[in-house]
């Protein structure tokens, strides 16, 4: 089976250009230095998977063309990461049913939280609201016929989970990946891994950070994601080794699983 990935966004939570901001990154002409928050679309036998709905999500789907959505991966519930959530209507309006999401639990009682007017019946009729049912993530799990290990890993001290597809993993928003969790990424063809910036943060990897656990895990290849303004996208990419990228928005990667 093929899968493939569209990195949907690579920016931090302030998205780049970041508002009021002259530095050389945010007035890039360079279209790669460009970068909606986070989410990524996965495709594989006719099915569209989400992993999170950031905040331009509307904007992310008409650029790649999205016109299904068969269900919805989520690594933690932060703003940047669930902000488009009402954007995911139109397609449980398609389908007649309920969208499939999936998550941890504490992410899945956030977002019931906080988009709460989804899940409860509400007097004003019009305009409707996405149809969602939220499955709490308890281990590996068939998504639809492609095979799903989540990735448990850490956000500062916030718990926040990874995913692994056969020979592809997508972790990001993070600064410590536990040994176990280590071990299940082991022996991949495609890491998208969090590298926020040079200078340290105290809820994600540096650009070091993360090349030292791409150094330790060895996928085939790399791409770096959710990235500030100190990140060009050329210049960075010239002090990378071998195998390792920034990711940019738009990019498209395939894998056999």
């Amino acid at each position: 089976m093929q899968l493939d990935i569209t990195i949907l966004g690579t920016g931090t939570s302030h998205g780049i250009p970041v508002i009021g901001c002259e530095c050389p990154v945010c007035n890039s002409t360079d279209p790669r230095n460009h970068r909606y928050r986070c989410s990524a679309l996965l495709r594989y036998q006719g099915r569209s998977v989400l992993i999170d709905t950031a905040t331009e999500l509307r904007l992310q789907a008409i650029r790649a063309g999205m016109r299904d959505l068969d269900a919805l991966l989520f690594t933690h519930s932060h703003a940047d990461h669930v902000g488009g959530l009402d954007d995911v209507r139109v397609f449980s309006e398609r389908r007649g049913a309920p969208i499939p999401v999936f998550g941890d639990q504490a992410c899945l009682e956030d977002i019931r939280r906080r988009f709460a007017y989804i899940f409860t019946e509400t007097l004003q009729r019009g305009g409707g609201k996405p149809r969602l049912e939220l499955t709490p993530i308890r281990g590996p799990f068939d998504l639809l016929g492609l095979p799903v290990q989540p990735v448990p890993v850490f956000h500062g001290l916030l718990p926040v989970l990874g995913y692994r597809f056969g020979p592809l993993a997508y972790v990001t928003d993070c600064n410590r990946i536990p040994r176990e969790s280590m071990g299940m990424l082991r022996g991949l063809d495609v890491l998208v891994l969090d590298a926020l910036r040079h200078r340290p943060h105290s809820t994600h990897f540096t650009v070091a950070e993360a090349l030292g656990v791409i150094e330790d895990l060895r996928p085939a290849r790399a791409y770096l994601t959710h990235m500030t303004h100190d990140l060009d996208h050329e210049a960075t990419n010239a002090e990378l080794p071998p195998g390792v990228e920034l990711a940019y928005d738009g990019l498209s990667l395939e894998v056999d699983v």
